[in-house]
C-alpha cells in the first residue's frame, strides 16, 4: 500500500490527536456564534450569557479529558480486569450523560456515545 504525502500527513495528524486526546471537532453551523442564557427563578439574579463557542470548547474539553482517563485506565498495570471494567463502565456512563450535547456537533462521529444496550 502506497500513501501520497497528503494522506500520510493526514493519518499522522489523526494518530497524534488520538494519542494526545485532542480533536478538530466543529460546532454545528446553526449554533456558531450563538449564546446560552441562564435565568434564575430569583428575580434579583441577573441572567448570565455564555458564548456558544466557549460552551462548546468546555464540552469538548470534558470529552478529551475522559478519553485521556480512559487511555490511562486501559494501560494501567496494577488494576485488575474487574477494576478496569468498573471504571470503564463509569466512563461510559459519563459519556452517556453528555449525549444531550450531541446537537452541538457538526459531525456525527464527534458525538458522545454512552453504554449501548
Amino acid at each position: 500500500m502506497e500513501l501520497d504525502p497528503h494522506e500520510l500527513k493526514k493519518l499522522m495528524k489523526e494518530a497524534i490527536r488520538e494519542e494526545l486526546g485532542t480533536s478538530d471537532c466543529r460546532i454545528a453551523k446553526r449554533w456558531k456564534d450563538g449564546l446560552i442564557t441562564l435565568h434564575s427563578d430569583n428575580p434579583t439574579v441577573q441572567p448570565k450569557e455564555i458564548p456558544m463557542d466557549a460552551f462548546f470548547k468546555k464540552i469538548t474539553s470534558v470529552r478529551e479529558k475522559l478519553r485521556v482517563l480512559e487511555q490511562k485506565l486501559n494501560n494501567h498495570k496494577s488494576l485488575t480486569p474487574e477494576e478496569k471494567l468498573e471504571f470503564q463502565t463509569l466512563i461510559s456512563r459519563a459519556y452517556g450523560s453528555l449525549t444531550t450535547f450531541n446537537i452541538l456537533f457538526e459531525d456525527e462521529e464527534d458525538r458522545f456515545v454512552g453504554v449501548k444496550g
